[in-house]
């Protein structure tokens, strides 16, 4: 399993319920990164979308134990499905249902949490890759990732060359659990 973030120095990823940064080129990075494969994300992460609209093309699976609608899962489009779960566990056991049932292609890999904190946090011992833009800035944030550079059972496997938008320095970078 696999999650993808947008980080800044000190590991900040949000402030009121929005990211710290939007830089186009991390956006695009996600969308390609995220096609086409199973997201695990919580409620308020779904509602800081455009719209409160699951990403299409994609599985959104979100985490509410606030949910409910008796109806679990729904089709938006022919490409984009929306279900709610009540726990990690259940997520986690949906997204592998999914794969067995209509992707035998896919693996662990194709299920990707993308937030917010407390799911990462909640999530972190069943990844084992963290997609990870690393933004020079600090910010203020009410929302952190766990600091993957002082944790010993993770290591950078790769980044990219620096890159800049409007002043903003980030790198893409690949973190692998040891």
């Amino acid at each position: 399993m696999k999650c993808i973030v947008n980080v800044t120095n000190d590991w900040g990823i949000g402030n009121g319920n929005g990211l710290l940064v939007n830089i186009p080129e991390d956006m695009k990075w996600f969308r390609t990164q995220t096609r086409e494969k199973i997201l695990i994300m919580g409620r308020k992460t779904l509602d800081s979308f455009p719209g409160g609209k699951p990403l299409k093309n994609r599985v959104n699976i979100v985490i509410s134990r606030k949910r409910e609608n008796g109806e679990n899962t729904a089709a938006v489009d022919d490409k984009t499905r929306l279900i709610y779960v009540k726990s990690i566990d259940e997520a986690i056991d949906t997204a592998h249902e999914i794969i067995d049932e209509n992707w035998p292609d896919y693996t662990d890999g194709d299920i990707f949490v993308i937030g917010g904190a407390s799911i990462y946090a909640a999530m972190l011992p069943f990844i084992d890759t963290a997609i990870v833009t690393k933004t020079d800035t600090l910010l203020p944030a009410d929302a952190f990732f766990p600091d993957l550079d002082s944790d010993p059972s993770w290591e950078m496997s790769e980044c990219s060359e620096e890159k800049e938008y409007e002043g903003l320095k980030f790198r893409f970078c690949t973190y692998k659990r040891k």
